[in-house]
């Protein structure tokens, strides 16, 4: 997570759809902006996120009057990636129907906020032959919203993980917003090894030692942006691979199975372990003060699923900048 000095989203509120652990809400208040609902439906993260931030979020957002939603100036949504059901002529609103971005949609139509922020998987962008893409787009055109949008990696952006998403950003139209302008990616400082746990003792029973562990040969003393592959355990299944903490981590999943699940191996002093769940929030640009899940398989979980916050970060400054003017 980012230090902000120039907190240039202070006066402004905003919402926090399918808030999940809360990512957009850290970024977005780390600039000044207040945070006025939230919605969440899973049971566990809605505890995580009160534990954060003494708020209990609105359930099933499918159940919620668009009316009793507050005003705001921003609404922020990681919403799942569904596929519409458009039949001939493209509608825009109306083909959105029977998927959560609909519901999405008709807050936006009710309480018509500044600025959309929203957040998809990469593959969002092709989905669905990108008909799903252009169906949120010509939504957002429909309700009166210029739309914008670009896949980002969190590699490019500071935080050592292969994390493609994309980032679509909505202005209402009579803010005459022509341009928006994503952050520029920036060279990276640091690697899996600056984001791990120095006390052995949290992290001592995830070392895994097995027979069936190969290593390529490859020597682990070089840094990379990538990931660095340096062995397998049994077969080399997902979650049964072995990489340097001198290069980048894999993608941390919500899913996935093998002894190194959701978070991949890591040889960490001569050993090989996956990574701790502490150690998963640090690559999604979580603070240490954040408090985490009492299970880890929760908290993998929760963290597969969640936003790079330093990435929220960066896009929310320049719409801060695009607000001030």
């Amino acid at each position: 997570m980012i230090t902000i000095k120039n907190k240039n989203l202070s006066g402004y509120t905003f919402i926090d759809l399918f808030a999940g652990l809360g990512g957009f809400r850290l970024a977005l208040e780390s600039l000044g902006a207040k945070c006025v609902y939230s919605s969440e439906w899973d049971e566990p993260v809605r505890k995580v996120y009160s534990d954060n931030f003494a708020d209990i979020p609105d359930g099933d957002i499918t159940q919620v009057d668009e009316k009793s939603v507050p005003d705001h100036d921003i609404l922020c949504a990681g919403f799942p990636c569904q596929a519409f059901s458009i039949s001939g002529k493209q509608h825009g609103f109306e083909d959105s129907r029977g998927t959560l971005f609909f519901d999405v949609a008709r807050i936006v139509k009710e309480k018509q906020p500044k600025v959309v922020f929203m957040e998809n998987v990469k593959n969002f962008a092709s989905h669905d032959g990108g008909k799903t893409l252009e169906v949120v787009r010509a939504t957002m055109e429909d309700l009166g919203y210029t739309f914008f949008y670009k896949v980002l990696s969190a590699v490019d952006f500071g935080i050592p993980q292969k994390r493609e998403r994309i980032y679509m950003v909505c202005f209402r139209n009579d803010l005459n917003v022509a341009s928006f302008n994503y952050p520029e990616p920036f060279e990276l400082q640091k690697h899996v090894e600056d984001f791990l746990l120095s006390d052995e003792n949290m992290v001592s029973h995830l070392y895994v030692d097995r027979p069936d562990t190969y290593f390529n040969g490859k020597k682990d003393e070089h840094y990379s942006n990538k990931t660095i592959r340096l062995g397998i355990v049994n077969k080399g299944g997902q979650g049964e691979r072995i990489y340097s903490t001198k290069g980048i981590a894999i993608t941390l999943s919500a899913n996935g199975g093998g002894v190194f699940s959701k978070t991949g191996g890591y040889l960490i002093n001569g050993r090989t372990r996956k990574l701790h769940p502490r150690e998963c929030a640090r690559l999604m640009g979580f603070p240490d003060s954040y408090i985490i899940s009492d299970s880890p398989n929760q908290a993998y979980k929760q963290f597969g699923n969640s936003v790079v916050i330093d990435v929220l970060q960066l896009i929310a400054i320049e719409i801060g900048n695009i607000l001030e003017n």
